[in-house]
């Protein structure tokens, strides 16, 4: 797809020097050249043919694709983003599968109007080259339904799955009729890519919909899985399967049979240094640096793969990196062993009660230590643990995970930092939030705050492929070393020409002369499947009894990506989908209606709400009088002015909760002691394993920290113990038979032991807020959002 006629120039702006396309380094200077090829969106590209350049820059390769000729420069940006943009900020951590906005081509009105230019399109690479080596470099991917019938039932049942991980994101943004869409519907081998994002409009499109597209691709489905799609799809579309998040589950059930068919094998090899310009490594990994290891057998262990990039300086980055490395282990020695029937909810949760805890250890380091804001040392973390068909990884920090196949590389990370923050809001482009002061700094990682406050990332990939997983702290992914090597160094793993081992040593060769500013500590695991294609033609046994569980996905602090979030599901993305931003609306006129309803809402509650008319009285205009300095909102509610709340109203993830006393309608189950445990009451763990932490008393203070779905045992809850009310000793009743949890400590409990005596406050104390005096973010809100940058003191590329 070369042209003659192309002329890319060079990236350093020492440079600048032109070069012929089919070039991969600049010929003056040798800086690599990035073949940046763009996806264009509008009706103003139709004006365009093939060779014509777009805004002095872009080059018309074929159709809507186009190639940057100037990759050094900074694209042109939107001057405001528009609704139309949105979508693609906020499904940032979903960009594995979702595009991005690289710029704007403004085009007058009667070429039709302006370009939008996609990039992390489903777009093949420089180098990438099909199975009879014709090269594929800037070619359109395949559509999913061209390569559907001679895919394997792994495969199409993997393609399905991302489909209704995407399902609840995209639905969120108003752009879920994209994945209806067969045309915009692309794959890179197990990868599924958007092609673009299609507006809703003003339409509810009901998951049914989804049903009928699949039902269509059913009778082509390989013989394993045609029976149980089938049925599937039946549910579907009769409104059985309410939501993605049973959808999801089923589908797992299908993916652990079929994984059977498959074997694989996990070759990991660690490597850290200190970098020719650092005088200590405060980097770690697992297993310890300069380990090679293969797993064979089925039945060992789980391949874990760690890396921490320490923070803190004085020795603590070393210190901090190396505790959560002994604490991480220590931590997922009681996962189950390969083989056991456990649920992928389930050993999420656990990866991010590993983490939380890893968190904890730190942080305790620290106050004992009495390190304040920049002295607190801390770390970041990436994790990769094989299971099954799967592979989890988890997520803090701005250390990197990259996947590798022959098709591409992708980074599958997102970093916390004030960069993407902006983007995930919405806010600003990548490219731009990058030239923001204080762009890379982090704003969370492990041990620099309460877990309260901490929101990692946990995602998981089917493994019906081979691929290579990169960790590597950003001593090696500074300046998009990966992006530039990962072709000549990684795919010869998948070809067979190069061993893990040599890998690794030759990626920290090119870390330390290439960049050389840091520490560098990389961790390599290669994934090699075997399969028996006689296995697609047995029909697969998978119950379909739909799992009892709402709306709501199981919760951890990130995108299911597939990651899920400490508030809400997500679904490989790694961070929480924040509600897109209402219209602006006259100020004046906003005010009006505000005092209106307000007013009219006064006389209404006045009339028809006795208890209130205290309150009312010290309103403006009807009173002239402050309110009391001890409330925050309004007087403490009287006994008969609060009542139980159903769950969905009041159990809302990052609300205040209070506990109140039982009644004559509360369910003797609930009159019980309200008890805290150290875990959720999981599948197949050992009672030894959950620690009866203390009770809490009726008037206490809560925080719902998350919500967690596990199947068969309902919604679990997390709470904070903001504060306890003063007990005073009755020499007639019994002493308790466990402590009384203070304010600041954390525990689980079943949803259904506490709903029904949580009420629901007209206003609490100051002093009732406690340990929760600054209340945390509703599950409408980004974590990231409300994170205050953390101090790094190491140079951060």
């Amino acid at each position: 797809m070369h042209s003659e006629t192309v002329t890319i120039y060079c990236p350093n702006h020492l440079c600048q020097a032109p070069n012929p396309e089919s070039h991969r380094f600049c010929q003056q200077c040798r800086t690599h050249l990035p073949k940046r090829y763009l996806w264009a969106v509008g009706k103003g590209i139709d004006a365009y043919r093939s060779g014509d350049l777009l805004a002095g820059r872009y080059s018309v390769k074929e159709g809507s694709i186009v190639l940057d000729t100037q990759p050094g420069r900074l694209p042109r940006s939107p001057a405001e983003i528009s609704p139309d943009l949105e979508p693609y900020l906020r499904l940032v951590p979903y960009q594995l599968h979702v595009p991005q906005v690289y710029g704007l081509v403004e085009s007058a009105p009667k070429q039709g109007g302006d370009i939008l230019l996609l990039e992390q399109a489903p777009l093949y690479t420089e180098g990438v080259v099909s199975a009879s080596l014709e090269s594929l470099e800037g070619q359109l991917m395949p559509a999913l339904t061209a390569v559907w019938a001679q895919s394997s039932a792994l495969r199409q049942l993997n393609w399905l799955w991302q489909l209704a991980h995407l399902w609840e994101p995209l639905a969120s943004e108003g752009v879920v009729s994209t994945l209806l869409q067969p045309e915009l519907l692309r794959v890179e081998d197990a990868l599924v890519r958007l092609l673009s994002l299609q507006s809703d409009g003003r339409r509810a499109i009901p998951l049914t919909s989804l049903g009928q597209l699949w039902q269509q691709w059913q009778p082509t489905a390989q013989p394993a899985i045609a029976a149980f799609l089938d049925e599937l799809c039946q549910l579907m579309q009769q409104g059985q399967i309410r939501n993605a998040e049973q959808l999801i589950m089923l589908l797992d059930r299908a993916l652990v049979a079929c994984g059977r068919s498959q074997s694989r094998q996990m070759h990991i090899a660690t490597l850290t240094d200190q970098g020719p310009s650092r005088q200590r490594n405060e980097d770690a990994c697992y297993p310890p640096g300069g380990t090679v290891w293969t797993s064979l057998e089925p039945g060992q262990n789980q391949p874990l793969v760690i890396v921490c990039d320490g923070i803190g300086g004085h020795e603590g980055g070393s210190v901090a990196s190396n505790l959560a490395i002994a604490t991480l282990q220590q931590q997922l020695q009681t996962l189950p062993p390969q083989g056991s029937d456990i649920e992928p909810t389930v050993l999420m949760l656990q990866l991010e009660q590993a983490t939380l805890t890893a968190n904890d250890v730190i942080s305790q380091r620290n106050d004992n230590e009495q390190r304040q804001e920049r002295q607190r040392m801390g770390t970041t973390l990436v994790l990769a643990l094989s299971y099954a068909h799967e592979l989890y990884l988890t997520h803090v920090g701005d250390s990197r995970i990259y996947r590798i196949t022959r098709a591409g590389c992708h980074q599958v990370t997102l970093d916390d930092d004030l960069a993407a923050r902006e983007v995930r809001l919405g806010y600003a482009l990548y490219r731009d939030a990058l030239q923001q002061p204080g762009s890379g700094s982090l704003v969370q990682a492990l041990g620099m705050s309460a877990s309260t406050t901490l929101h990692p990332t946990v995602q998981r990939f089917v493994l019906d492929e081979d691929c290579v997983f990169l960790l590597c702290s950003d001593g090696l992914s500074d300046h998009d070393r990966v992006d530039e090597y990962w072709q000549s160094e990684l795919v010869p793993l998948l070809d067979g020409k190069a061993d893990v081992a040599t890998a690794s040593q030759r990626l920290l060769a090119i870390a330390n002369s290439k960049n050389g500013h840091d520490n560098v500590t990389i961790g390599l695991l290669h994934c090699q499947v075997s399969s028996q294609p006689s296995q697609d033609t047995i029909p697969l046994h998978v119950a379909l009894d739909i799992p009892n569980v709402g709306g709501m996905q199981a919760t951890s602090t990130a995108h299911d990506h597939f990651s899920t979030m400490r508030t809400q599901t997500a679904t490989q993305a790694k961070t929480h989908i924040l509600p897109t931003r209402k219209p602006s609306t006259n100020p004046f006129v906003a005010l009006l209606a505000l005092l209106v309803v307000l007013g009219l809402g006064s006389v209404f509650a006045y009339a028809l709400f006795p208890g209130l008319r205290p309150w009312l009285a010290t309103l403006p205009g009807l009173r002239s009088r402050p309110l009391p300095e001890a409330t925050v909102t309004a007087p403490a509610p009287t006994p008969a002015e609060t009542s139980p709340l159903p769950a969905t109203e009041a159990l809302v993830v990052g609300s205040l909760l209070q506990v109140g006393q039982a009644t004559a309608e509360t369910p003797p189950a609930a009159e019980k002691p309200l008890v805290l445990w150290s875990q959720p009451d999981l599948p197949n763990l050992p009672e030894t394993a959950r620690v009866r932490l203390g009770t809490i008393p009726a008037g206490s203070v809560l925080q719902l920290s998350s919500r967690q779905a596990i199947s068969d045992r309902g919604y679990w809850l997390k709470l904070k113990v903001c504060s306890v009310p003063t007990l005073t000793p009755q020499p007639s009743v019994s002493p308790p038979t466990s402590a009384i949890l203070q304010p600041g400590e954390t525990g689980w409990i079943e949803q259904d032991a506490i709903a029904p005596l949580v009420t629901q406050n007209l206003g609490l104390k100051a002093s009732q807020l406690g340990a929760c005096a600054v209340v945390p973010p509703t599950a409408s809100e980004s974590p990231a959002s409300t994170t205050a940058p953390l101090p790094a003191t190491k140079p951060r590329g």
